[in-house]
């Protein structure tokens, strides 16, 4: 259940309730993909950097080690020993962009695994089942997305499919919610508004999703080439076509500042390999802007990454250190930035939440953005 708590504009704060906890929204998702975060990091950091959702990859998962197994340890949460809510993504988009062959049926995808070449099929009912033996907190609906640029005629085709595709992901996962061994028998179910870049396509999909009356309400297909101004058009039109009693999530994006972008536009949910990818690149988002620990100006300098950070990284250990960890090419180097990026994205959310609770949202938008334009985030 979504309760809404205010408002300032179309930006919105509520909470989440779920099987498994409430989340306070707006909320990011830490992406674990395979019930891991890349950077060396395990479910007792997030807890240490106040992640409230993990993220864990279906496809992944099902291919290895196997959802059948995973069941058989209680299902991803337990396996990874995460005690929080958990949002399982369908595999849609990975069956897309990984899959070295693939042929698209009315009954779903054939594709050959990226991994060891072998043949796999994933439908509706199939992601639906993956995802209940995984027992997430929330299933993803599996879905097309697109490529980008894709022609009208095929978007159009594409995004009926989706819909009829929708309808068999909830009868499915209600059918599953009713066996004996479902470990999660109360998983939620979010649907998937596609479109590409064209505004009556995704307008038209909205009101269509929204009569099925699922738990929430996700927009896809978007970060995938288009321009942040086409992205944000995008948002500014659809977003008011989805129910505001149900959470709304922006897949895959993005750095802060499409993250305050979406906020003002109502959107809820938020996740990007973005904060852990750059980290272990030693991209380093602070309070003042990101900084590279590359660079040569960080050699002899004993500051923290942030001094207005308090995550363990920034307690303990220099930005002379931290530099001295990737040029030597050490694992703890990117554990270490992967902490605190990831601590800087979910207090950015807490200060997003509080900013909300306080009707301030577009003075702390507009004063973040001048700051980081500053050096650019």
């Amino acid at each position: 259940m979504y309760t809404l708590l205010t408002t300032n504009g179309r930006a919105k704060r509520g909470i989440f309730s779920t099987p498994h906890g409430e989340i306070q929204t707006p909320v990011f998702m830490n992406v674990a993909t395979t019930g891991a975060i890349k950077g060396a990091l395990s479910s007792l950091d997030l807890r240490d950097v106040n992640c409230q959702v993990a993220l864990a990859n279906t496809y992944h998962l099902h291919l290895r080690p196997g959802d059948s197994l995973i069941q058989q340890k209680g299902g991803i949460k337990a396996f990874m020993r995460w005690d929080k809510p958990l949002l399982t993504d369908s595999g849609g988009f990975q069956v897309f962009s990984l899959a070295a062959l693939r042929n698209i049926k009315e009954e779903g995808v054939y594709f050959s695994s990226h991994i060891d070449g072998r043949k796999i099929f994933m439908g509706p009912e199939e992601s639906m089942e993956i995802q209940s033996n995984l027992a997430s907190t929330i299933a993803m609906a599996f879905d097309e997305c697109a490529p980008y640029p894709a022609e009208r005629a095929y978007m159009v085709d594409s995004v009926a499919r989706t819909t009829r595709w929708l309808v068999r992901c909830k009868n499915r996962l209600t059918e599953l919610n009713r066996q004996e061994s479902t470990i999660n028998k109360q998983q939620l179910l979010f649907g998937i508004n596609q479109g590409g870049t064209y505004e009556d396509i995704r307008i038209e999909h909205a009101k269509q999703i929204a009569e099925l009356d699922l738990d929430g309400y996700a927009i896809g297909g978007l970060a995938v080439g288009e321009t942040h101004a086409e992205m944000y058009r995008i948002l500014d039109e659809v977003v008011p076509h989805l129910p505001q009693d149900k959470p709304t999530y922006l897949m895959g994006v993005g750095t802060p500042e499409n993250i305050l972008e979406s906020v003002a536009r109502g959107v809820d949910f938020f996740d990007c390999v973005m904060p852990a990818r750059n980290g272990r690149h030693g991209h380093i988002y602070t309070s003042g802007g990101k900084i590279n620990m590359l660079n040569a100006q960080h050699e002899t300098d004993d500051s923290p990454l942030d001094a207005a950070c308090s995550c363990s990284t920034c307690q303990n250990f220099s930005r002379a250190y931290v530099r001295h960890l990737f040029k030597a090419k050490e694992m703890l180097a990117m554990r270490l930035a992967v902490i605190h990026n990831l601590h800087f994205y979910n207090g950015l959310m807490a200060e997003i939440r509080t900013a909300l609770e306080n009707n301030n949202f577009n003075n702390f938008m507009s004063e973040k953005l001048a700051m980081w334009s500053q050096n650019k985030l």
